[in-house]
């Protein structure tokens, strides 16, 4: 009954007449505590709630300030409804009003929505492949949950329209335009001492609830911010979790959760992220040191007191845990300067860079491709070698022309092309 009481005072003005006009016309009657219960509405809400439907029911549904409901218990004699619609958008996103404004918004119609946004569970239980939207790869210490191909460009949609428009803390650089891992690593170069933390399964830790509370806080009426939520995220098959993840994954994964593999995860952790890291660069500031975040790699660097270094995991751990993500205690290192200090691949003693080891390995990479020829070079069975190629090679090179003048050419000769084309 609440539920149709607060669906039906979305449609009326929002004033104590009106309403109760309403509120009669649903309930057939006047009983006393309606006026009581318009009151209370009109109490908390300075402006009709029309975001916000199931909230306002579960107001009407609770206890009031006499210690007695609001609502009493009444027969249901008509039922009003009007569509949801966005009361503030908070940033520069596109306005979608309601369900039938998301489905234009992706390009589907309202079933196709409702099958994507998997309402029916039908992915979480299926045991047939083809109703599952994810395809499921174990790596050693990690799960990939792959999209299928129509979920991953509604995926895209919504990260190039929506999500790449929602700001992210100025000290994340994973997935971020115009950041990546040197910008991570540069201020923690020269630095006396570097601690590196590791967030334990970044991706599943964020809970399907943060994500809700995220569209939420963007300006998306319940509705919409529902079936993005669900757009966005998955429970991973009993099946595909047994005999490979044990009792603290499979809980994790069970629930719904970023998958690892969708286009959107990494944006969409980065945004519930910024309160970790505000949190954090406020805490590397009283300890005097510089705070950045790249996925799930933490790093602090700078001069810190004696025995501060362990006060400062210490505090990092409680904080990441307050913010609902875990802090890997094996992959914690503190680094001198007589120590190698690495950071995402890259050794940070002097300035960013990759380490000698790997400048090495590529070139008897590169030798080996030149000498017997791409394919027979290829051992790993990368899908486009001469694009891998190209990749380490800009990696391995970046800000290092000794390097990069070195590597180009053997890149060229590798490949058969001119000095000038490969570089």
């Amino acid at each position: 009954m609440s539920a149709a009481l607060a669906d039906a005072f979305l449609t009326s003005r929002w004033r104590p007449g009106p309403l109760l006009r309403t509120g009669t016309a649903v309930l057939g009657a006047r009983p006393p505590w309606l006026r009581g219960a318009v009151a209370a509405v009109l109490r908390a809400y300075r402006n009709a709630p029309a975001d916000r439907p199931r909230e306002l029911a579960a107001f009407l549904a609770r206890v009031g300030p006499a210690g007695r409901p609001v609502v009493r218990r009444h027969p249901v004699r008509l039922r009003r409804a009007t569509p949801v619609r966005v009361v503030r958008m908070r940033w520069d996103t596109p306005r979608i009003d309601d369900l039938a404004a998301l489905a234009s918004f992706l390009g589907v119609d309202g079933d196709h929505l409702d099958w994507y946004a998997d309402r029916r569970h039908l992915n979480r239980h299926a045991r047939d492949e083809r109703l599952r939207h994810y395809r499921y790869a174990w790596l050693p210490h990690r799960l990939i949950e792959a999209p299928k191909p129509r979920l991953r460009a509604l995926q895209r949609r919504l990260l190039d329209d929506l999500l790449g428009r929602l700001p992210v803390h100025p000290h994340a650089h994973g997935f971020v335009p115009g950041r990546g891992v040197h910008t991570f690593a540069a201020p923690h170069a020269g630095q006396r001492l570097v601690v590196a933390m590791d967030l334990a399964a970044f991706f599943s830790s964020v809970t399907a609830a943060r994500i809700y509370g995220l569209f939420r806080t963007a300006g998306y009426p319940e509705p919409v911010a529902h079936a993005l939520t669900a757009l966005t995220t998955t429970a991973t098959p009993a099946a595909v979790l047994r005999g490979h993840a044990d009792s603290h994954r499979a809980a994790v994964l069970r629930r719904p959760h970023l998958p690892q593999g969708a286009p959107t995860s990494p944006a969409l952790a980065n945004l519930v992220a910024y309160r970790l890291d505000r949190r954090l660069t406020g805490l590397a500031a009283r300890f005097g040191l510089h705070y950045t975040r790249y996925a799930d790699d933490l790093a602090f660097s700078g001069t810190p007191g004696r025995g501060e270094p362990a006060h400062l995991i210490a505090a990092v751990t409680s904080i990441a845990a307050d913010e609902g993500f875990r802090v890997h205690p094996r992959k914690t290192r503190v680094r001198g300067r007589g120590d190698r200090q690495r950071l995402a691949g890259l050794v940070v003693n002097e300035r960013p860079a990759a380490s000698r080891e790997d400048y090495d390995r590529l070139r008897a990479v590169l030798h080996d491709a030149a000498r017997r020829g791409p394919d027979a070079a290829n051992r790993e069975g990368h899908h486009d070698f001469p694009a891998y190629l190209r990749g380490r090679v800009a990696w391995v090179s970046h800000r290092h022309p000794a390097r990069a003048a070195k590597l180009h050419r053997m890149l060229a000769a590798a490949l058969g092309e001119p000095s000038d084309q490969a570089s």
